[in-house]
C-alpha cells in the first residue's frame, strides 16, 4: 500500500507537509477570527491532546479554558464546540438558520448519501422532516393508539421478567426489542416476538453500529477517509452494517408496495409509498426509495436504541438508589394502585416525573449530540465561523451545568422539584437537542419511557444480584449506554415494597 524504499518514505512526507502548508495559508484569512482553541499540529491537528472514545470529556475540559465557544482541529478540519446551556441555545434558537445544516460525513455519504432526515439537508431535510413530524402525529404520537400499543407491550415486557422468577437475567435484548416493537409498529404495523430472528438481526446491526460509531477509527474516518480506510476493523464494518440494514429496509417496503393501498394507509412506510403515487413533482423529487430507505434507517437507530437506553439507565438506577426507587413505588400505588399505568396519570405523579427527567440527564445518552454545521458565514459572540464549518453543541454540558443543576454529575431527582414536591421544569434539560434539528420522536420517547418505567416499577423491585457491584460507568460507544449488568426483578406485593 505505501512506498518501503526510505527515499520515496521521506518524499511522500515532504510532499503532503508541503501540501497541508498550503492548505492552510490559503485558509488563514477565512479563519482570523475563529473562536480559541489549543494549538494544532500540522496535518492531524489536535488529535493527539483529544480522548477519542469520549472526546466530549476533553471539550468540556477544554472549555474551561478557553471559554464556551472553542475551536479545535481534527485532521486539517476546523471545527467548533459549543459548551453550557446558555451557548447552545444562543447558537439553536437565537441563531437557528446559521447552525441548522449537518456537515457532509464521509462515512455517511457513501451509504445514505445525504437523504433521510438525520443527516441530509436543504428542501430535502425540510420535506423529510415535515412528512416524518405529521405521519408521527397521524400514527398515534401523543394519541390514544399508540399509548394501548405501548401498554401491551409494557405487558409483554412484564410477562418475560416474571418468567426469571426473580433469578437474575440481563434486560438489554429484551427492552431493545420491546421498544423496537413500537418503532415497527409505526412504520410497518407488526410486532415481533423477542426471540424472532429478524428483530435480534436488526437489533444486533443498531447495537453493533453504536459501538462502531464510537471507536476511534470511525471518528476519524471523516478526516482521514483514505488513510482510516486502509485500517481493518471500524470503519469497513460499519460500512457493511449500514449497506445491511438498507438492504433490510427495502425488502419491507419492497414487500408493502405489493400490497398498497392508497385509499386505507395503515402506517408510516404506506404514508411514504402513497406519496410516490399522487404525480406532482415533489413525488420524483423526494419521495424516491433511496429517501424511504433512509428515513426507516433513521427510525430504526434513533428510534429503538437511545430509548431501550434509557430504560436500561433508570432500572440500573432504581437498583443503586433503593430509597429512590420506593419513593416511585409508593406515589404509583398512590396514584395508581393496581390499575394499568395511563398518560394521564403523570400530571398526578410529580416525583415519578422527576426521576424520569433525572434519568434522561443523568445517563446523557447523546453527550455530544449530531454535530451541525453552519449554512452560512456567521459572526457568533465575537467570532467569525465560516459557512460549512461542523460545530458540536455539547448537550452533555448543558445537561451537566452547575448553573442550572445543583448536583450536576450527582443522580438527583429533586433538579425537577420545587420545595412544595411539584415538578418544575428546567430549561438546561435538553436530552433530545433544541431548534431545528431537535428530535423528531421526542413525544414518542416521553410517552414510552413513562409507561414502561411506570409499569415496570408497579409490578417489581429491582435488585443487584447478590454480591454484585453495580458499575455506572458509561459503556464505550457514540451514546452513553450502561456497560452489560445482570438483574433481580422481584414481583412486587400489592402494599409491600
Amino acid at each position: 500500500m505505501f512506498p518501503d524504499d526510505p527515499v520515496m518514505i521521506l518524499l511522500s512526507v515532504a510532499v503532503i507537509l508541503f501540501l497541508a502548508l498550503v492548505y492552510s495559508s490559503t485558509k488563514e484569512d477565512k479563519y482570523k477570527n475563529f473562536p480559541p482553541g489549543p494549538r494544532p499540529l500540522p496535518i492531524i491537528g489536535n488529535v493527539l491532546s483529544i480522548d477519542m472514545y469520549k472526546p466530549h470529556k476533553t471539550f468540556i475540559e477544554l472549555s474551561k479554558t478557553y471559554g464556551p465557544v472553542l475551536g479545535v482541529q481534527i485532521g486539517l478540519e476546523k471545527m467548533v464546540v459549543l459548551c453550557g446551556y446558555d451557548a447552545v441555545k444562543d447558537a439553536l434558537i437565537n441563531h437557528a438558520d446559521e447552525f441548522s445544516d449537518r456537515p457532509l460525513m464521509s462515512m455517511f455519504t457513501k451509504t445514505a448519501r445525504e437523504n433521510g432526515v438525520v443527516f441530509s439537508n436543504g428542501e430535502n431535510w425540510k420535506v423529510m422532516r415535515r412528512f416524518a413530524l405529521s405521519t408521527l402525529r397521524n400514527y398515534g404520537m401523543g394519541k390514544r393508539t399508540i399509548e394501548d400499543k405501548i401498554v401491551e407491550e409494557a405487558e409483554c415486557l412484564v410477562q418475560v421478567f416474571q418468567s426469571h422468577g426473580g433469578k437474575p437475567f440481563n434486560n438489554q435484548t429484551i427492552i431493545n426489542a420491546a421498544v423496537a416493537n413500537i418503532v415497527v409498529s409505526i412504520l410497518m404495523s407488526r410486532r415481533f416476538e423477542y426471540e424472532d430472528p429478524t428483530i435480534k438481526k436488526l437489533m444486533d446491526l443498531v447495537n453493533d453500529n453504536v459501538r462502531l460509531m464510537g471507536s476511534p477509527t470511525v471518528r476519524l474516518y471523516n478526516s482521514f477517509p483514505f488513510l482510516m480506510g486502509l485500517i481493518p476493523g471500524g470503519g469497513k464494518k460499519l460500512k457493511e452494517n449500514l449497506l445491511q440494514l438498507q438492504s433490510f429496509t427495502r425488502a419491507i417496503f419492497t414487500n408493502q408496495r405489493k400490497e398498497l393501498n392508497v385509499n386505507d394507509q395503515r402506517n408510516l412506510i404506506d404514508s411514504f409509498l402513497a406519496k410516490q403515487q399522487e404525480g406532482k413533482p415533489e413525488s420524483t423529487l423526494y419521495y424516491h426509495d433511496d429517501n424511504l430507505t433512509a428515513l426507516v434507517n433513521n427510525f430504526f437507530s434513533a428510534g429503538m436504541e437511545t430509548t431501550s437506553t434509557v430504560l436500561r439507565w433508570g432500572l440500573l438506577l432504581m437498583m443503586k438508589y433503593p430509597n429512590i426507587q420506593k419513593k416511585v413505588q409508593d406515589e404509583i400505588e398512590r396514584v395508581i394502585g393496581t390499575a394499568q399505568p395511563q398518560l394521564e396519570h403523570q400530571k398526578q405523579m410529580p416525583y415519578t416525573d422527576a426521576v424520569i427527567h433525572e434519568i434522561l440527564r443523568y445517563g446523557d445518552i447523546a453527550p455530544g449530540n449530531l454535530p451541525h454545521a453552519t449554512s452560512q458565514d456567521v459572526t457568533f459572540r465575537g467570532y467569525f465561523i465560516p459557512k460549512g464549518t461542523t460545530v458540536i453543541p455539547m448537550l452533555s454540558s448543558s445537561l451537566r451545568d452547575k448553573g442550572y443543576f445543583e448536583k450536576p454529575y450527582g443522580f438527583y431527582p429533586e433538579h425537577f422539584l420545587d420545595t412544595e414536591g411539584n415538578f418544575k421544569k428546567n430549561e438546561a434539560f435538553i436530552p433530545f437537542s433544541i431548534g431545528k434539528r431537535s428530535c423528531v420522536g421526542e413525544t414518542l420517547a416521553k410517552m414510552q419511557l413513562f409507561l414502561f418505567f411506570t409499569t415496570l416499577l408497579q409490578r417489581f423491585t429491582f435488585q443487584a444480584p447478590p454480591g454484585a457491584e453495580l458499575d455506572l460507568t458509561p459503556a464505550l460507544g457514540v451514546t452513553n449506554s450502561p456497560l452489560p449488568y445482570e438483574i433481580c426483578a422481584i414481583p412486587c406485593i400489592p402494599g409491600v415494597h
